[in-house]
């Protein structure tokens, strides 16, 4: 024996332990109707099994202890346990051993429980029954049992109800714990922390959003559908690959956000939708972060070799190259991780490798000496992207250039920022028209101290009124100069090393570094008589984004790609329309940096990222710079070319350099789905790139041109088509003041805290609405709390709605799941607060739909919460609990068909809101929805409420009488308001309608009075005429207030309802003797003498304009203050 003790205590005392199917007469049983209600002795066994029954009905409003139930209901109950253990012994088994579990949504009664597990065959229950995970039969299945994973699993190989299990006859319902099905795509059910217990009265984020997410992935619902022949074009979204170094900071929050609204809406849509994510090898970021580690150990990569440095790598890179994917994970990222790339795993390495040699085979791709940018510290060329200019402080040096053969004071006066760089000069130029400088065109000047001379040209680069018109050329280590050196075929001197000390050119200066050979050249010409003067100088200052040294150009061999062609491509697909940039403002600045592009330097020196694919034949030059080469996509392929050309006895050895992390990048949107090889049609290949339906790269607009552009130059010429059809930018996220987050400042907000906070919904739907795409966003807190509160308010009004679908039959919660929108002929059909409520959810949905279409993302996700917030919980949930709390009162059929059509309205439009809001708020609406009736198994793999090609329909007759209905009840709240009467008294009203509103208003009586806050009984509703002539008659000689709506619909407030008649005649009185001192006053000035005389006529007129409107309000409130007296 043991006891059930009241909700809180111990369960189970002794015997817990008890054969189940021990079938002893159980002689007690009787007593359960008379023993006390918190301690019942029955057998042990019949005890499991009740409670077993009795555990799933908590969830319902009744309580597992004995406490909580009736003395008939206990000895129902157990009555019904004795039952099942006489007749099904292996079903009661299962049950108690919590291998099955009656779900009971819509069992109410233990007489519908036994209904439901005592079915007219001996072989299953009856068809009402749903048994835990919510599955239900298909007509023809041979049992309702399902499997439940893990226990399920373990259950299924024991004798009982769940032997020889067929799947075959089983289909998914949703319901509260959609389990785990063998074969069926592995899917578990929704999580009992979503769906177990009462409805908390606060949403707590925490409790539901990890298990939410960790159901989602283990189902598969982030993975595309299954191919099938003639199905839907797909919908594709690369995802942007965050750095395998990084952490999760607001862009990526950013990117995440407006991203799973796309990839969630259109898998909705019914598209195969893939979403592809990956990270980037990051290849400076990287090899720079696993340097500095062995340097802390006093070690280099150079101490150690490449292949040792590379073993370093990949270890940092399993150890900590899956944080930033964990990370987008708590950000509900739905993407399809079981498709995760990796930019240097295999297939894109293989990719990138064929990519170089195709386009080399094209004449794409050469070897060739330009100005670079070069990092001294990482001893790399780097790109224009990795390079950041800085406004800093510095010095101007204005020094002599000597005229050879001149006079003695005969010299140029040339100025720099950077003297040393005196030593690669290889001339001075001037503009061709100065006239200052013709005559010096053709002559020399000689370099200081290197008695070297270089000529004096003209160039009409130069800016004649900036310094003194004179610049030196040093080719070497200028842009420009280089640009000049090429036109002037001038000689470019490197005065260089990789580490930025000075080479053997330089004379003393040699292994000097260049800051501090800066100093020393600088007083050395001060020393000779040719410095001039040093003035201080504000000027941009390229730094290294990764090291932060000073940025050095540097003329060097490398690997270039030739991007004339490729770039034209990039500039027609938009101008064609191909490619769509939103917004279209950054069209211009596409094309003017496409029309202006140069050859792409894509080798870099370092160890870390894709192996340039050229193998150098030894011995044919100076390695890597002048030997002869071959291409090839591996040294295997390499060798089979070399030896064609230069014998068997070849010896080859790979260039040392590496690709810029940006080509392999740029291949991104076909390298992920397997170019270069296509497959067939149901390759990812030919789904989500050859033959999609579309596809949108959403990223930010800091880098449409070193990343968007390039993977829309190689696209078109290694693929022949365009990867994407749109580009969606979106802006920095900065913090509520506007400004730039950065840790110097200490305004950087944290991703992961805010979640912890606030929760995720909160979040994403702050950065996914009231933006515009391409501008920066303001992140305010009070506006991420303001979007949690709002999930908060749809946990309680979805609390509200639940609450009173209890009772209600379980045909009735079947029916209640929306499979479908309503049709017109329903929607026809209720009365006009449904209709509007529906109408207006539909026209929310039409437009919901077009503009998620059309990528307007912010104003989508306003419109639906605007919608719940302002529409459905302001307005109709308050109007159904007029129906639902009279249907608590009365049986009358009337009376219960009005709360049952209200149910269903609450439970359509709830349901359909949620899928609109889904993709910004994905966790609060599958918490909620799971909860509620529904067909399927998630939210999130739910149908989108309107098919493509349909329009939902909506009644304009309903919208416009509800709306004069809004208007009504807001004109008598402000009335109160001015008034200032109390907010929980009611007031007496009078209601004047025409014709067409006389019927809606009176059937709506009870829904009025609610909102207004009138006494029912006392509320008419009449002709215009008589609700006045009613008013008027109890007006007591107080004036009652009128409320004008429009015509034909007005409203009349007895004052004497409204206000407290002896604080009115004070209010009034103080007002009165305001207005008399203002009168009187106004009076003597425009009686003083020489006023009207003196004073300009406006002066005058607007005086006497005053004092009659002071006068008229005097009278009035005169007029008011006595008939307030008088009914006082």
């Amino acid at each position: 024996d043991c006891r059930i003790v009241p909700r809180g205590g111990r369960a189970f005392e002794r015997g817990q332990g008890a054969d189940l199917t021990d079938q002893r007469p159980h002689s007690r049983l009787s007593q359960a109707t008379s023993m006390p209600r918190h301690a019942v002795l029955v057998p042990s066994a019949l005890i499991v099994l009740s409670l077993g029954m009795l555990l799933p009905l908590s969830a319902h409003g009744a309580r597992a202890s004995a406490g909580a139930l009736s003395a008939s209901q206990r000895s129902q109950i157990l009555s019904l346990a004795s039952n099942l253990v006489a007749t099904n012994p292996a079903l009661a088994a299962d049950i108690a051993h919590g291998r099955v579990r009656p779900d009971t949504r819509g069992v109410r009664s233990v007489s519908d429980l036994h209904r439901a597990l005592t079915s007219p065959s001996s072989s299953a229950p009856s068809s009402n029954l749903r048994l835990r995970g919510g599955f239900s039969p298909s007509p023809s299945s041979p049992s309702l049992l399902s499997r439940r994973s893990p226990a399920a699993r373990l259950a299924a190989a024991q004798p009982g109800v769940l032997a020889g299990l067929s799947l075959k006859g089983l289909h998914l319902r949703g319901g509260r714990n959609t389990p785990a099905l063998a074969g069926l795509r592995g899917m578990a059910g929704a999580p009992d922390a979503v769906t177990e217990g009462d409805m908390a009265t606060q949403y707590d984020p925490s409790a539901v959003e990890k298990p939410i997410y960790e159901w989602w992935e283990e189902a598969g619902y982030f993975k595309p559908t299954e191919y099938k022949e003639g199905e839907k074009g797909s919908y594709v979204l690369p995802m942007p690959p965050p750095n395998v170094t990084g952490g999760l900071h607001m862009g990526h929050a950013m990117f995440v956000a407006l991203q799973d609204i796309m990839a969630r809406f259109h898998r909705m849509r019914g598209r195969p939708t893939l979403w592809l994510p990956g990270t980037d090898h990051a290849g400076i970021a990287t090899q720079l972060l696993v340097e500095r580690s062995l340097n802390a150990e006093g070690i280099s990569r150079y101490d150690i070799g490449r292949e040792k440095f590379l073993e370093k790598v990949w270890e940092w890179k399993g150890e900590k190259g899956g944080y930033i994917t964990k990370q987008l994970r708590r950000l509900g990222a739905s993407a399809d991780w079981s498709r995760e790339r990796f930019t240097m795993d295999e297939g894109l390495s293989k990719a990138t490798a064929e990519a170089f040699v195709q386009l080399h085979d094209k004449g794409l791709v050469y070897r060739g000496e330009y100005m670079v940018n070069w990092s001294p510290n990482l001893q790399t060329a780097v790109s224009d992207l990795e390079v950041e200019y800085s406004e800093e402080e510095g010095k101007l040096y204005y020094f002599k250039y000597p005229i050879k053969g001149g006079k003695e004071d005969e010299f140029l006066s040339v100025a720099t920022t950077r003297p040393e760089t005196i030593l690669g000069d290889t001339a001075v130029c001037v503009h061709p028209d100065d006239e200052r400088y013709k005559h010096l065109v053709g002559k020399t000047v000689v370099v200081p101290t290197q008695d070297r001379e270089i000529p004096i040209i003209a160039d009409d680069y130069v800016d004649m009124e900036f310094g003194t018109g004179c610049l030196k050329i040093t080719p070497g280590h200028d842009p420009n100069d280089y640009e000049i050196g090429k036109r002037h075929d001038l000689k470019t001197i490197n005065i260089m090393n990789r580490d930025a000390t000075l080479n053997d050119l330089c004379g003393k200066y040699e292994g000097m570094d260049r800051f501090a050979a800066r100093e020393q050249l600088w007083s050395d010409l001060e020393g000779l008589g040719i410095a001039i003067e040093a003035k201080p100088h504000t000027q941009r200052v390229p730094r290294s984004q990764r090291g932060g040294e000073v940025i050095e150009p540097l003329v060097s061999t490398q690997w270039f790609v030739r991007t004339r062609g490729m770039a034209d491509r990039g500039v027609e697909a938009v101008k064609s329309g191909e490619l769509k940039i939103i917004p279209e403002r950054f069209e211009k600045t596409w094309f003017n940096w496409l029309d202006n592009i140069h050859d792409w330097c894509v080798s870099r020196q370092l160890w870390w990222g894709h192996r340039i694919p050229v193998w150098h034949v030894d011995g044919s030059g100076d390695f890597p710079v002048t030997t002869k080469y071959v291409v090839a996509a591996s040294e295997e392929e390499a060798y089979v070319k070399a030896k064609e050309e230069h014998g068997d006895d070849v010896k080859l050895t790979q260039d040392p350099d590496v690709l810029d992390t940006w080509f392999s990048s740029g291949l991104w949107p076909f390298s992920v789905m397997g170019w270069p090889d296509e497959g067939d049609a149901s390759s990812d290949y030919s789904r989500f790139y050859a033959n999609r339906g579309s596809s949108c790269l959403e990223t930010g607009y800091d880098i449409l041109f070193f990343w968007v552009a390039r993977m829309v130059m190689l696209g078109g010429e290694l693929t022949g088509q365009i990867p994407f059809d749109t580009v969606y930018m979106h802006g920095l996220v900065r913090d509520g003041k506007g400004k730039k987050m950065s840790k110097t400042t200490g305004n950087v907000i944290d991703p992961l805290d805010t979640i912890d906070e606030y929760g995720t919904d909160a979040l994403r739907y702050t950065l996914s609405t009231g933006v515009t795409p391409g501008l920066d966003v303001p992140l305010d807190m009070k506006k991420v709390e303001y979007n949690r509160n709002f999930a908060n308010k749809l946990w309680n009004s979805a609390r509200f709605v639940l609450g009173n679908l209890d009772g209600v039959s379980s045909d009735e919660w079947e029916s209640l799941a929306v499979t479908g929108p309503m049709s017109e002929e329903e929607m026809a059909s209720l009365p006009v607060p449904e209709q509007y409520i529906v109408s207006t959810c539909h026209e929310l949905v039409n437009e919901v739909t077009a503009q998620l279409e059309e990528y307007t993302l912010g104003q989508a996700g306003e419109q639906v919460q605007t919608f719940l917030w302002d529409e459905f919980a302001d307005w109709y949930l308050e109007i159904s609990k007029v129906r639902l709390f009279a249907a608590q009162k009365s049986d009358d059929p009337e009376v219960q068909a009005a709360a049952a059509r209200a149910r269903r309205v609450l439970v359509y439009v709830l349901d359909t809101s949620f899928r609109l809001l889904h993709p910004f708020m994905p966790f609060v609406t599958e918490a909620i929805w799971q909860r509620c009736p529904h067909k399927g198994d998630a939210l999130m793999t739910a149908r989108w409420p309107l098919k493509e090609g349909e329009v939902l329909p909506s009644s304009g007759e309903s919208v416009k009488e509800f709306k004069a209905f809004q208007a009504l009840v807001r004109k008598v709240r402000n009335a109160r308001a001015e008034y200032k009467v109390e907010n929980n008294k009611k007031v007496v009203a009078h209601i004047g309608a025409g014709e067409g509103m006389l019927d809606f208003l009176t059937a709506e009586r009870g829904a009025l009075a609610l909102l207004i806050k009138a006494e029912e009984d006392k509320m008419t509703i009449s002709a215009v005429e008589a609700a006045k002539g009613t008013a008027d008659a109890e007006a007591d000689g107080l004036k009652p207030v009128h409320v004008v709506v429009q015509d034909g619909l007005e409203a009349f407030l007895p004052m004497k309802g409204l206000v407290d008649t002896e604080k009115e005649v004070k209010r009034l009185t103080k007002q009165k003797d305001a207005l008399t001192k203002d009168v009187e006053g106004l009076e003597k000035r425009l009686g003083a003498k020489g006023f009207a005389d003196k004073a300009p006529a406006n002066v005058v007129a607007e005086a006497k304009a005053t004092l009659a409107d002071k006068k008229e309000q005097l009278a009035t409130v005169t007029e008011s203050l006595e008939a307030m007296k008088t009914a006082a």
